[in-house]
């Protein structure tokens, strides 16, 4: 009332008073029945509220190391293009999908960096999942070169509704005339970024609920049948994050 309506400070309190007190009235009228069974669902509510933000936390922890980990893409685009190391390029497609846009994937970074290798045909996938039931095909997908049209190197922004169906090959093959280079899809390879988490003394969490959420993070399922990836040419690259 004060910020957005500009009522004046006495008057929010006052109608803010009012509310309260008759919130308080009916939580005084049900303490009684705590004693009498009322602890059984405050107790579960507390455990989901628990474990809901012990997630929270975690990931935002984890995020964050994870992209610095990751560094920018388009740095990332650069050293590759430095022409003092060259890279060598295998033959084939190579599909990475990164849910950050503007970091470079894991499995990415770890392929150039141990194989000293980069596929000739590079898809950098972003899915994302809007606020909405449906997106338009016409829509879906946003590409862009990142900056050059020489390097085979693209990125695909998949956008999808709370409702569609999350199939990323039908989505690209859709896409195929707007990327730099021709992909053959049916012998393409997906890679995706798996993290190990590790429990560490380091801040940010007490210990018992670093261990909460290195449970809950190894029962995430698996992001191969969520994307309709085929299992077959699906290629799983770890990398440990601490936590």
């Amino acid at each position: 009332m004060h910020v957005l309506w500009k009522q004046p400070l006495w008057v929010a309190i006052a109608g803010g008073s009012f509310f309260l007190l008759v919130d308080l009235t009916f939580f005084a009228a049900n303490l009684p029945k705590v004693l009498h069974g009322g602890w059984f669902p405050l107790a579960i509510a507390g455990a989901i509220f628990l474990v809901l933000t012990t997630w929270q936390r975690g990931r935002e922890i984890v995020t964050r190391k994870r992209e610095e980990l990751e560094g920018p893409l388009h740095a990332f685009i650069e050293e590759i293009r430095d022409p003092e190391q060259p890279i060598a390029r295998s033959p084939r497609t190579g599909i990475f999908l990164d849910a950050n846009p503007k970091t470079t994937p894991l499995a990415l970074r770890a392929n150039v960096e141990h194989n000293c290798v980069l596929h000739e045909n590079v898809l950098i996938v972003s899915v994302q999942t809007l606020n909405v039931p449906h997106v338009e095909t016409s829509e879906r997908v946003t590409v862009d070169d990142l900056g050059y049209r020489d390097d085979g190197i693209t990125h695909v922004t998949a956008r999808f509704g709370f409702q569609d169906d999350l199939d990323v090959p039908v989505t690209l093959r859709a896409a195929a005339e707007r990327l730099e280079r021709e992909a053959d899809f049916d012998n393409v390879s997906y890679f995706l970024s798996r993290i190990s988490i590790i429990a560490t003394d380091a801040p940010g969490m007490v210990q018992w609920r670093k261990k909460l959420f290195v449970a809950i993070a190894r029962n995430s399922a698996s992001p191969v049948p969520y994307f309709h990836l085929p299992d077959d040419r699906t290629v799983v690259m770890a990398s440990h994050v601490e936590l």
